[in-house]
């Protein structure tokens, strides 16, 4: 298949990545395709555990079961083609579910993506103080070259 793959998650860092890919696609005619990850340990149950931000409350509240989180990952794709769009860019979307760092390497294995675009910071501090940086832990388990964007 070829091309590049994007992980987009929310935020900032994830759609400059898209950007880069964009930018860097055009150039090369390579195919572009975003993906957003699902992941369980984030859906929570409204009432499960208080929140401590507003932030957190709006986590909550978005991703208060799984079907949220599929139109939420979904909306943000549906972004992403958008802004893709507007640059005159063919974009490629799709769901995955799992374990960020897993399911992103294992998507640009199996389907023979040439390269992994990431944003240096996820929209999900809380998963990254538990399991760490998945820019840096897709970098550290990636077959092909990973771009980690800021």
């Amino acid at each position: 298949m070829g091309g590049y793959l994007v992980a987009i998650d929310g935020s900032g860092a994830s759609m400059d990545a898209l950007r880069y890919a964009l930018d860097l696609a055009r150039s090369t005619g390579q195919s572009v395709t975003a993906v957003h990850v699902v992941v369980p340990e984030e859906i929570v149950a409204a009432d499960d555990v208080p929140p401590t931000s507003f932030a957190e409350a709006n986590r909550d509240l978005i991703l208060s079961n799984v079907e949220d989180a599929e139109t939420h990952g979904q909306e943000l794709l549906d972004d992403a083609a958008a802004a893709a769009e507007r640059e005159g860019t063919n974009l490629d979307t799709g769901l995955l579910y799992g374990e960020p760092v897993q399911e992103i390497t294992e998507y640009a294995d199996d389907n023979g993506y040439d390269a992994i675009f990431v944003g240096h910071r996820g929209a999900s501090e809380r998963f990254e103080t538990l399991f760490g940086s998945v820019a840096k832990n897709v970098a550290g388990r990636a077959t092909v070259p990973v771009t980690i964007v800021r």
